[in-house]
């Protein structure tokens, strides 16, 4: 990519809606943890943005925890050789997890990220996602919280990317040629 390229122009699910959403999954979550100890895992970059307005809908004590995978390389297909990059874990041992993530695809990420926070002890291990794909899925993934279904199109915006450009739209965008 050697120059920068136009923004999409077919927006999916607006600010509005994702604002919405998410101030209904921080009401739900508060509601489920109540007078728990719950560590929110960010799954970086993607979630970012999600994860951030989401933690400060959520009206209980937070911990935070940040993860990095590598799956995409610069594609719009992911790949089975998935690699930590950050594989933060300090709070986890003996606490509630949520892993929050921005879109759950083939899921062999996920199954990635939850076998590994498996072996460092948690009570409990649930996942919150902003846009769920089923129609890629690899393998079984339980999504507790979800934010959107979506087709079967390459999504950017609110964090998602295409070689690290539009994570910066507020809104999630098709992204129909690359």
């Amino acid at each position: 990519m050697d120059k920068t390229p136009p923004i999409p122009k077919t927006v999916l699910i607006s600010e509005s809606q994702i604002r919405e959403r998410i101030l209904e999954l921080g009401k739900q979550i508060s509601k489920d943890y109540e007078n728990r100890e719950l560590v929110l895992i960010c799954v970086l970059r993607g979630a970012s943005l999600f994860f951030a307005d989401l933690a400060r809908e959520i009206s209980l004590p937070l911990r935070f925890e940040f993860l990095q995978t590598s799956s995409y390389h610069n594609s719009t297909e992911p790949s089975k050789n998935i690699q930590f990059i950050r594989a933060g874990s300090e709070y986890v041992k003996n606490r509630d997890v949520l892993i929050v993530e921005d879109i759950i695809d083939t899921g062999q990420t996920l199954k990635f990220l939850v076998e590994h926070l498996e072996t460092l002890n948690p009570n409990t291990i649930k996942i919150c996602t902003l846009l769920d794909k089923p129609s890629r899925r690899q393998v079984s993934v339980h999504i507790d919280y979800l934010g959107f279904e979506i087709p079967n199109v390459f999504v950017v915006g609110y964090g998602l990317d295409y070689g690290q450009f539009y994570r910066n739209l507020p809104y999630i965008a098709v992204l129909e040629s690359i």
